[in-house]
């Protein structure tokens, strides 16, 4: 007789922009290295400090403008960045009509 199998928990983290949870794999994740570069990581998987967004470009927009990314970062964030982030959503925005 074997014992029934759980399921499986998904990780959830909460959107920068809207406040939000949403499963981890649904969101974006912009990453402070340990050498202090901020960057964009798809993988999830690059070591440093994290911050989420979804894939919406008004919570980016509402990121930006609150300046939650650098407070959750504790830096400055590019202006690079937030091209890539918003180049990024652009694409999603195509992709999924």
């Amino acid at each position: 007789m074997s014992t029934p199998m759980k399921p499986r928990k998904i990780p959830e983290r909460r959107c920068t922009g809207c406040g939000e949870r949403f499963p981890k794999g649904q969101l974006i994740r912009v990453v402070r290295t340990p050498e202090g570069e901020v960057v964009l990581d798809f993988t999830g998987k690059k070591s440093g400090r994290g911050a989420y967004l979804c894939r919406q470009v008004s919570c980016l927009r509402k990121a930006r403008k609150s300046h939650r990314l650098e407070q959750n970062l504790s830096c400055a964030i590019p202006d690079a960045v937030y091209e890539a982030l918003e180049s990024e959503l652009g694409q999603d925005q195509h992709a999924n009509p």
